[in-house]
């Protein structure tokens, strides 16, 4: 039980969490994130193709990466913290 007690005391003494980007800041880093998702995705629809496609793979990579976090900001600037 004793441990019990000490961890219970060191939760109680330990600072809330607070995140690296403000709270109020993630519709707007949300906007950007799945605004140029969407360029890049048009970006690489019109590139002209290639027989081995490394740019279009390098776009479209990026534009999925920040697909991704734009969508985790999207939820998490409506209240479903991911």
């Amino acid at each position: 039980m004793a441990d019990y007690q000490s961890i219970q005391t060191l939760h109680k003494a330990t600072p809330a969490f607070a995140p690296i980007v403000p709270v109020a800041l993630l519709p707007y880093l949300a906007f950007l994130l799945l605004a140029a998702t969407f360029v890049l995705a048009f970006y690489a629809h019109r590139l002209p193709k290639e027989k081995i496609p490394v740019r279009e793979l390098a776009v479209a990579s990026t534009a999925s990466l920040l697909g991704g976090f734009g969508v985790v900001a999207l939820f998490c600037s409506v209240g479903v913290y991911l």
